[in-house]
Protein backbone atom coordinates (compact mmCIF):
# COMPACT_ATOMS: atom_id res chain seq x y z
CA UNK A 1 0.00 0.00 0.00
CA UNK A 2 2.90 2.35 0.66
CA UNK A 3 3.98 2.09 -2.95
CA UNK A 4 0.52 3.16 -4.12
CA UNK A 5 0.95 6.41 -2.21
CA UNK A 6 4.45 7.06 -3.58
CA UNK A 7 5.10 10.79 -3.94
CA UNK A 8 4.46 12.20 -7.41
CA UNK A 9 4.81 15.98 -7.06
CA UNK A 10 8.52 16.06 -6.27
CA UNK A 11 10.83 18.99 -7.01
CA UNK A 12 12.34 17.12 -9.96
CA UNK A 13 8.92 16.27 -11.44
CA UNK A 14 7.90 19.95 -11.27
CA UNK A 15 11.23 21.10 -12.77
CA UNK A 16 11.04 18.72 -15.76
CA UNK A 17 7.37 19.59 -16.37
CA UNK A 18 8.22 23.31 -16.30
CA UNK A 19 11.07 22.82 -18.79
CA UNK A 20 8.75 20.89 -21.11
CA UNK A 21 6.10 23.62 -20.81
CA UNK A 22 8.59 26.34 -21.82
CA UNK A 23 9.93 24.31 -24.76
CA UNK A 24 6.48 23.60 -26.22
CA UNK A 25 5.37 27.20 -25.55
CA UNK A 26 8.27 28.57 -27.62
CA UNK A 27 7.56 26.01 -30.35
CA UNK A 28 3.89 26.97 -30.74
CA UNK A 29 4.50 30.70 -30.24
CA UNK A 30 6.91 30.71 -33.19
CA UNK A 31 4.75 28.35 -35.26
CA UNK A 32 2.01 30.99 -35.51
CA UNK A 33 4.36 33.95 -36.13
CA UNK A 34 7.35 32.75 -38.17
CA UNK A 35 5.51 32.54 -41.52
CA UNK A 36 4.38 36.16 -41.20
CA UNK A 37 7.95 37.13 -40.25
CA UNK A 38 9.36 35.34 -43.32
CA UNK A 39 6.91 37.12 -45.63
CA UNK A 40 7.30 40.60 -44.11
CA UNK A 41 11.07 40.58 -43.50
CA UNK A 42 12.34 38.36 -46.33
CA UNK A 43 9.52 38.74 -48.88
CA UNK A 44 9.08 34.97 -48.89
CA UNK A 45 6.41 33.40 -51.06
CA UNK A 46 3.52 31.51 -49.47
CA UNK A 47 5.13 28.14 -50.20
CA UNK A 48 8.49 29.34 -48.82
CA UNK A 49 6.78 30.60 -45.67
CA UNK A 50 5.07 27.22 -45.31
CA UNK A 51 8.44 25.47 -45.66
CA UNK A 52 9.97 27.79 -43.04
CA UNK A 53 7.18 26.77 -40.66
CA UNK A 54 7.13 23.05 -41.45
CA UNK A 55 10.86 22.27 -41.63
CA UNK A 56 10.97 22.74 -37.86
CA UNK A 57 8.91 19.57 -37.40
CA UNK A 58 11.21 17.64 -39.78
CA UNK A 59 14.16 18.74 -37.63
CA UNK A 60 12.31 17.63 -34.50
CA UNK A 61 11.65 14.18 -35.99
CA UNK A 62 15.32 13.70 -36.91
CA UNK A 63 16.44 14.89 -33.48
CA UNK A 64 14.16 12.36 -31.80
CA UNK A 65 15.21 9.55 -34.14
CA UNK A 66 18.94 9.85 -33.44
CA UNK A 67 18.98 10.87 -29.75
CA UNK A 68 17.12 7.89 -28.22
CA UNK A 69 20.13 5.53 -28.25
CA UNK A 70 22.94 8.00 -27.36
CA UNK A 71 20.85 9.42 -24.48
CA UNK A 72 20.82 6.08 -22.68
CA UNK A 73 24.61 5.91 -23.08
CA UNK A 74 25.79 9.46 -22.26
CA UNK A 75 23.15 10.19 -19.63
CA UNK A 76 19.69 11.75 -19.63
CA UNK A 77 20.40 14.95 -17.68
CA UNK A 78 23.50 15.68 -19.78
CA UNK A 79 21.43 15.15 -22.94
CA UNK A 80 18.75 17.52 -21.64
CA UNK A 81 21.32 20.19 -20.76
CA UNK A 82 23.09 19.99 -24.15
CA UNK A 83 19.75 20.00 -25.98
CA UNK A 84 18.54 23.07 -24.06
CA UNK A 85 21.86 24.89 -24.58
CA UNK A 86 21.67 24.31 -28.35
CA UNK A 87 17.95 25.14 -28.37
CA UNK A 88 18.68 28.48 -26.68
CA UNK A 89 21.57 29.17 -29.07
CA UNK A 90 19.44 28.56 -32.16
CA UNK A 91 16.67 30.72 -30.64
CA UNK A 92 19.18 33.61 -30.44
CA UNK A 93 20.06 33.15 -34.13
CA UNK A 94 16.65 34.48 -35.19
CA UNK A 95 18.20 37.90 -34.57
CA UNK A 96 20.78 37.26 -37.32
CA UNK A 97 19.68 38.31 -40.81
CA UNK A 98 21.71 36.33 -43.35
CA UNK A 99 18.85 35.75 -45.75
CA UNK A 100 16.04 33.27 -46.22
CA UNK A 101 18.31 30.23 -46.62
CA UNK A 102 19.95 30.92 -43.25
CA UNK A 103 16.51 31.27 -41.63
CA UNK A 104 15.46 27.93 -43.18
CA UNK A 105 18.61 26.18 -41.87
CA UNK A 106 18.18 27.70 -38.43
CA UNK A 107 14.55 26.60 -38.26
CA UNK A 108 15.67 23.05 -39.07
CA UNK A 109 18.39 23.16 -36.39
CA UNK A 110 15.96 24.71 -33.89
CA UNK A 111 13.58 21.81 -34.46
CA UNK A 112 16.47 19.32 -34.16
CA UNK A 113 17.41 20.72 -30.74
CA UNK A 114 13.78 20.69 -29.58
CA UNK A 115 13.62 17.01 -30.54
CA UNK A 116 16.71 16.30 -28.41
CA UNK A 117 15.64 18.37 -25.38
CA UNK A 118 11.96 17.36 -25.27
CA UNK A 119 12.76 13.66 -25.74
CA UNK A 120 15.23 13.88 -22.85
CA UNK A 121 12.60 15.64 -20.69
CA UNK A 122 9.99 12.98 -21.51
CA UNK A 123 12.44 10.18 -20.71
CA UNK A 124 13.55 11.73 -17.41
CA UNK A 125 9.98 12.24 -16.23
CA UNK A 126 9.11 8.61 -17.11
CA UNK A 127 12.11 7.53 -15.04
CA UNK A 128 11.38 9.61 -11.91
CA UNK A 129 7.62 8.90 -11.70
CA UNK A 130 6.86 6.01 -9.29
CA UNK A 131 5.76 2.89 -11.19
CA UNK A 132 2.49 2.69 -9.25
CA UNK A 133 1.55 6.20 -10.45
CA UNK A 134 3.04 6.05 -13.97
CA UNK A 135 -0.21 6.73 -15.83
CA UNK A 136 -1.25 9.52 -13.47
CA UNK A 137 2.22 11.11 -13.56
CA UNK A 138 2.61 11.05 -17.34
CA UNK A 139 -0.93 12.42 -17.58
CA UNK A 140 0.02 15.43 -15.45
CA UNK A 141 3.34 15.85 -17.29
CA UNK A 142 1.63 15.90 -20.68
CA UNK A 143 -0.71 18.60 -19.34
CA UNK A 144 2.31 20.91 -19.51
CA UNK A 145 2.31 20.35 -23.28
CA UNK A 146 -1.47 20.79 -23.44
CA UNK A 147 -1.31 24.15 -21.66
CA UNK A 148 1.55 25.27 -23.91
CA UNK A 149 -0.37 24.36 -27.08
CA UNK A 150 -3.22 26.63 -25.94
CA UNK A 151 -1.18 29.50 -24.43
CA UNK A 152 1.66 29.57 -27.01
CA UNK A 153 -0.45 30.48 -30.07
CA UNK A 154 -2.45 32.99 -28.00
CA UNK A 155 0.72 34.82 -26.84
CA UNK A 156 2.23 34.62 -30.32
CA UNK A 157 -0.79 36.16 -32.05
CA UNK A 158 -1.16 38.82 -29.32
CA UNK A 159 2.53 39.81 -29.50
CA UNK A 160 2.53 39.91 -33.31
CA UNK A 161 -0.33 42.42 -33.16
CA UNK A 162 1.20 44.61 -30.43
CA UNK A 163 5.01 44.30 -30.62
CA UNK A 164 7.88 43.79 -33.08
CA UNK A 165 9.39 40.47 -34.14
CA UNK A 166 12.58 41.44 -32.29
CA UNK A 167 10.59 41.57 -29.04
CA UNK A 168 9.00 38.19 -29.83
CA UNK A 169 12.43 36.63 -30.40
CA UNK A 170 13.73 38.27 -27.23
CA UNK A 171 10.84 36.81 -25.24
CA UNK A 172 11.51 33.32 -26.65
CA UNK A 173 15.24 33.68 -25.91
CA UNK A 174 14.48 34.68 -22.30
CA UNK A 175 12.25 31.60 -21.88
CA UNK A 176 15.00 29.42 -23.39
CA UNK A 177 17.58 30.77 -20.93
CA UNK A 178 15.20 30.18 -18.01
CA UNK A 179 14.63 26.56 -19.10
CA UNK A 180 18.42 26.06 -19.38
CA UNK A 181 19.12 27.51 -15.93
CA UNK A 182 16.33 25.39 -14.44
CA UNK A 183 18.29 22.18 -15.23
CA UNK A 184 20.76 23.05 -12.43
CA UNK A 185 17.97 22.33 -9.93
CA UNK A 186 17.26 18.90 -11.45
CA UNK A 187 18.50 15.61 -10.01
CA UNK A 188 18.25 12.53 -12.22
CA UNK A 189 19.18 9.17 -10.63
CA UNK A 190 21.71 7.12 -12.57
CA UNK A 191 20.34 4.13 -14.47
CA UNK A 192 21.95 0.74 -14.86
CA UNK A 193 24.16 0.42 -17.91
CA UNK A 194 22.85 -2.92 -19.19
CA UNK A 195 23.40 -2.28 -22.87
CA UNK A 196 25.03 -5.39 -24.33
CA UNK A 197 27.82 -5.25 -26.89
CA UNK A 198 25.87 -7.29 -29.42
CA UNK A 199 23.06 -4.74 -29.26
CA UNK A 200 25.33 -1.96 -30.52
CA UNK A 201 27.09 -3.85 -33.33
CA UNK A 202 26.24 -2.90 -36.89
CA UNK A 203 23.19 -1.08 -38.19
CA UNK A 204 20.05 -2.31 -36.47
CA UNK A 205 16.56 -0.84 -36.40
CA UNK A 206 16.48 -1.49 -32.63
CA UNK A 207 19.35 1.00 -32.22
CA UNK A 208 17.02 3.78 -33.38
CA UNK A 209 13.54 2.71 -32.26
CA UNK A 210 12.17 0.51 -29.47
CA UNK A 211 10.40 -2.51 -31.06
CA UNK A 212 8.13 -3.06 -28.02
CA UNK A 213 6.79 0.48 -28.45
CA UNK A 214 5.94 0.14 -32.16
CA UNK A 215 2.41 -1.33 -31.81
CA UNK A 216 1.12 1.50 -29.58
CA UNK A 217 3.17 4.02 -31.61
CA UNK A 218 1.24 2.96 -34.74
CA UNK A 219 -2.02 3.77 -32.92
CA UNK A 220 -0.85 7.26 -31.92
CA UNK A 221 0.38 7.83 -35.49
CA UNK A 222 -3.11 7.10 -36.84
CA UNK A 223 -5.10 9.18 -34.35
CA UNK A 224 -2.55 12.05 -34.53
CA UNK A 225 -2.98 12.02 -38.31
CA UNK A 226 -6.74 12.46 -37.76
CA UNK A 227 -6.20 15.22 -35.20
CA UNK A 228 -3.84 17.09 -37.56
CA UNK A 229 -6.88 17.78 -39.73
CA UNK A 230 -8.31 19.77 -36.83
CA UNK A 231 -5.06 21.43 -35.81
CA UNK A 232 -4.23 22.71 -39.29
CA UNK A 233 -7.58 23.38 -40.95
CA UNK A 234 -9.97 24.43 -38.17
CA UNK A 235 -9.51 28.14 -38.95
CA UNK A 236 -10.22 27.62 -42.65
CA UNK A 237 -13.27 25.56 -41.76
CA UNK A 238 -14.46 28.25 -39.31
CA UNK A 239 -14.25 30.87 -42.06
CA UNK A 240 -16.31 28.66 -44.35
CA UNK A 241 -19.07 28.11 -41.77
CA UNK A 242 -18.85 31.73 -40.53
CA UNK A 243 -17.72 30.97 -36.98
CA UNK A 244 -14.39 32.85 -37.04
CA UNK A 245 -14.81 34.50 -33.63
CA UNK A 246 -15.79 31.19 -32.03
CA UNK A 247 -12.73 29.47 -33.54
CA UNK A 248 -10.38 31.43 -31.26
CA UNK A 249 -11.94 29.60 -28.28
CA UNK A 250 -11.78 26.12 -29.83
CA UNK A 251 -8.37 25.17 -28.44
CA UNK A 252 -9.16 26.85 -25.11
CA UNK A 253 -12.14 24.51 -24.48
CA UNK A 254 -10.03 21.65 -25.90
CA UNK A 255 -7.34 22.35 -23.28
CA UNK A 256 -9.85 22.86 -20.44
CA UNK A 257 -11.51 19.50 -21.22
CA UNK A 258 -8.13 17.77 -20.93
CA UNK A 259 -7.15 19.64 -17.75
CA UNK A 260 -10.40 18.68 -16.02
CA UNK A 261 -10.36 15.03 -17.11
CA UNK A 262 -6.63 14.23 -16.82
CA UNK A 263 -6.47 13.72 -13.02
CA UNK A 264 -9.32 11.18 -13.28
CA UNK A 265 -8.10 9.37 -16.39
CA UNK A 266 -4.49 9.23 -15.18
CA UNK A 267 -5.49 7.55 -11.91
CA UNK A 268 -7.92 5.24 -13.72
CA UNK A 269 -5.10 4.17 -16.06
CA UNK A 270 -2.96 3.06 -13.12
CA UNK A 271 -5.80 1.20 -11.41
CA UNK A 272 -7.71 -0.36 -14.33
CA UNK A 273 -5.33 -0.23 -17.31
CA UNK A 274 -5.25 1.47 -20.71
CA UNK A 275 -8.37 -0.18 -22.17
CA UNK A 276 -10.62 1.66 -19.70
CA UNK A 277 -9.37 4.95 -21.19
CA UNK A 278 -8.73 4.05 -24.81
CA UNK A 279 -12.00 2.42 -25.89
CA UNK A 280 -14.22 5.28 -24.61
CA UNK A 281 -11.67 7.81 -25.96
CA UNK A 282 -11.90 6.32 -29.49
CA UNK A 283 -15.69 6.72 -29.41
CA UNK A 284 -15.62 10.24 -27.88
CA UNK A 285 -12.94 11.43 -30.34
CA UNK A 286 -14.78 9.92 -33.32
CA UNK A 287 -18.12 11.45 -32.28
CA UNK A 288 -16.38 14.79 -31.74
CA UNK A 289 -15.05 14.74 -35.32
CA UNK A 290 -18.45 13.79 -36.73
CA UNK A 291 -20.08 16.57 -34.68
CA UNK A 292 -17.52 19.04 -36.00
CA UNK A 293 -18.44 18.07 -39.57
CA UNK A 294 -22.05 19.21 -39.05
CA UNK A 295 -21.36 22.22 -36.77
CA UNK A 296 -23.40 25.26 -37.80
CA UNK A 297 -23.44 27.23 -34.55
CA UNK A 298 -21.02 28.17 -31.76
CA UNK A 299 -22.35 25.67 -29.23
CA UNK A 300 -21.96 22.66 -31.53
CA UNK A 301 -18.55 23.87 -32.70
CA UNK A 302 -17.19 24.24 -29.15
CA UNK A 303 -18.84 21.02 -27.95
CA UNK A 304 -16.91 19.24 -30.69
CA UNK A 305 -13.75 20.85 -29.25
CA UNK A 306 -14.58 19.48 -25.79
CA UNK A 307 -15.17 15.95 -27.13
CA UNK A 308 -12.01 16.00 -29.26
CA UNK A 309 -10.05 17.16 -26.19
CA UNK A 310 -11.51 14.37 -24.03
CA UNK A 311 -10.78 11.85 -26.79
CA UNK A 312 -7.45 12.66 -28.42
CA UNK A 313 -6.03 14.51 -25.41
CA UNK A 314 -6.38 11.49 -23.15
CA UNK A 315 -5.29 9.08 -25.88
CA UNK A 316 -2.02 10.96 -26.17
CA UNK A 317 -1.07 10.64 -22.49
CA UNK A 318 -2.38 7.06 -22.20
CA UNK A 319 -0.42 5.76 -25.18
CA UNK A 320 2.73 7.50 -23.91
CA UNK A 321 2.30 5.79 -20.52
CA UNK A 322 1.80 2.43 -22.26
CA UNK A 323 4.94 2.97 -24.36
CA UNK A 324 7.21 3.44 -21.32
CA UNK A 325 5.49 0.76 -19.22
CA UNK A 326 6.20 -1.88 -21.87
CA UNK A 327 9.91 -1.04 -22.01
CA UNK A 328 12.91 -2.06 -19.85
CA UNK A 329 14.28 0.94 -17.86
CA UNK A 330 17.58 1.04 -19.78
CA UNK A 331 15.70 1.48 -23.10
CA UNK A 332 13.26 4.10 -21.84
CA UNK A 333 14.99 6.81 -23.88
CA UNK A 334 14.42 4.88 -27.09
CA UNK A 335 10.81 4.16 -26.11
CA UNK A 336 10.12 7.85 -25.52
CA UNK A 337 11.79 8.97 -28.74
CA UNK A 338 9.96 6.25 -30.72
CA UNK A 339 6.61 7.35 -29.32
CA UNK A 340 7.18 11.01 -30.16
CA UNK A 341 8.55 10.22 -33.63
CA UNK A 342 5.23 8.58 -34.52
CA UNK A 343 3.19 11.30 -32.79
CA UNK A 344 5.08 14.08 -34.59
CA UNK A 345 4.90 12.23 -37.90
CA UNK A 346 1.12 12.08 -37.65
CA UNK A 347 0.80 15.74 -36.69
CA UNK A 348 3.52 16.94 -39.08
CA UNK A 349 2.83 15.03 -42.29
CA UNK A 350 -0.94 14.78 -41.82
CA UNK A 351 -1.73 18.32 -43.03
CA UNK A 352 0.47 17.84 -46.10
CA UNK A 353 -1.30 14.60 -47.11
CA UNK A 354 -4.78 15.85 -46.21
CA UNK A 355 -4.13 18.94 -48.31
CA UNK A 356 -4.33 16.73 -51.40
CA UNK A 357 -7.83 15.41 -50.63
CA UNK A 358 -9.48 18.59 -49.33
CA UNK A 359 -10.08 19.96 -52.87
CA UNK A 360 -12.16 16.83 -53.53
CA UNK A 361 -13.93 16.46 -50.18
CA UNK A 362 -14.21 19.91 -48.63
CA UNK A 363 -13.82 20.31 -44.86
CA UNK A 364 -17.12 18.80 -43.67
CA UNK A 365 -16.64 15.52 -45.52
CA UNK A 366 -12.97 15.49 -44.47
CA UNK A 367 -14.01 15.47 -40.79
CA UNK A 368 -16.55 12.71 -41.48
CA UNK A 369 -13.81 10.58 -43.05
CA UNK A 370 -11.37 11.29 -40.22
CA UNK A 371 -14.04 10.59 -37.60
CA UNK A 372 -14.76 7.24 -39.24
CA UNK A 373 -11.02 6.47 -39.35
CA UNK A 374 -10.75 7.16 -35.61
CA UNK A 375 -13.59 4.70 -34.90
CA UNK A 376 -12.09 2.07 -37.22
CA UNK A 377 -8.75 2.33 -35.40
CA UNK A 378 -10.40 0.52 -32.47
CA UNK A 379 -9.78 -2.72 -34.43
CA UNK A 380 -5.98 -2.39 -34.82
CA UNK A 381 -5.77 -1.12 -31.21
CA UNK A 382 -7.49 -4.30 -30.01
CA UNK A 383 -5.25 -6.51 -32.14
CA UNK A 384 -1.97 -4.71 -31.35
CA UNK A 385 -2.45 -3.94 -27.66
CA UNK A 386 -5.97 -4.09 -26.23
CA UNK A 387 -6.25 -7.88 -26.05
CA UNK A 388 -2.84 -8.07 -24.30
CA UNK A 389 -3.71 -5.44 -21.70
CA UNK A 390 -4.92 -7.87 -18.99
CA UNK A 391 -1.77 -9.92 -19.34
CA UNK A 392 0.33 -6.76 -19.04
CA UNK A 393 -1.53 -5.72 -15.88
CA UNK A 394 -1.05 -9.16 -14.36
CA UNK A 395 2.74 -9.00 -14.79
CA UNK A 396 3.12 -5.55 -13.18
Amino acid sequence: MNQSRAKLWTKDFIVVSSINFLLILIFYLLMVTIAVYAVSEYEASTSEAGLITGIFIIGTLIGRLFIGRPMDVIGRKKTLFVGLALFTLTTSLYYVNFGLTFLLINRFLHGLTLGIASTAAGTIVAQIIPMSRKGEGIGYFSMSSTLATAIGPFIGIYMSQHTSFQVIFGFCLALGIISLLTTFFLYVPATEKVIKNEETKGFKLSNFVEPKTLPIAFIILTVAFCYSGVLSFINFYAIKIELVETASFFFIVYAVAILISRPVTGRLLDIKGANYIMYPAFIIFGVGMLLLSVANNSFTFLLAGVLIGLGFGNMQSTTQAVAVKLTPPHRMGLATSTFFIFLDAGLGFGPYLLGFIIPFTGYSLLYVILGALVLLTIVPYFLLHGRKEKANLATE
